[in-house]
């Protein structure tokens, strides 16, 4: 069971603090909840994921890769951990990186569709919802507040998936408050034990 399959919507919906009426997640274990809230995904990585893979049919509208929110002129190079947005009348907040998961092989017909994404650090991300509210398909999202604007996404995915064990990276991101739990405990974790996780059953299923 997954919900990673979305397709765009043509009506206002309400977003509440575990995301968008009528979305589900197939394992709430390791999807949803209040800290994944909301996915979004740049609509400027699907042209780069067409010239690399050819026009998938994943690949030929927003939702290609289970986001709730797609849009232009936002990326993991711009937005940072802890930024504060206004969307429709509800008000969220970026609360970690996507860490990519086996359902995208499944959902792309690719075995390692899953590492090309955490590999390119076109991953997308995720906010908890600090005001629930109505948000319909032509509403703009408007920068309200930066809690930690040197904490990009791009930072985050770096310190996560490339310099892995950079023990002052990884300092900043146990301490960081706007981050959400499960990523600061996963810095922390790296901290004590001096290793990285075992990705395997994340990435392969």
């Amino acid at each position: 069971m997954s919900g990673i399959a979305k397709t765009p919507v043509d009506r206002p919906l309400r977003l509440g603090p575990e995301g968008f009426e009528g979305d589900e997640q197939g394992d709430r274990k390791l999807h949803g909840g209040p800290e994944k809230a909301v996915h979004h995904y740049a609509a400027e990585h699907y042209p780069v994921w067409r010239g690399e893979l050819g026009a998938l049919p994943a690949l030929g509208i927003a939702g290609g890769f289970g986001e709730n929110l797609s849009t232009t002129g936002l990326t993991e190079a711009t937005v940072a951990v802890g930024d504060i947005f206004r969307l429709g009348t509800a008000l969220i907040q970026v609360s970690q990186g996507r860490q990519p998961c086996w359902k995208l092989n499944r959902r792309f017909g690719i075995a390692d569709m899953a590492a090309r994404v955490q590999k390119t650090g076109r991953t997308g991300w995720y906010y908890r919802v600090l005001e629930t509210g109505t948000v319909a398909p032509s509403d703009t999202m408007t920068l309200i507040d930066r809690a930690a604007p040197d904490w990009t996404l791009h930072r985050l995915w770096r310190a996560f998936y490339i310099d892995r064990l950079n023990r002052g990276e990884l300092t900043g991101m146990a301490e960081l408050a706007v981050l959400s739990e499960g990523w600061r405990s996963r810095a922390a974790r790296r901290l004590q034990s001096g290793r990285v996780e075992d990705w395997s059953a994340r990435l392969e299923g």
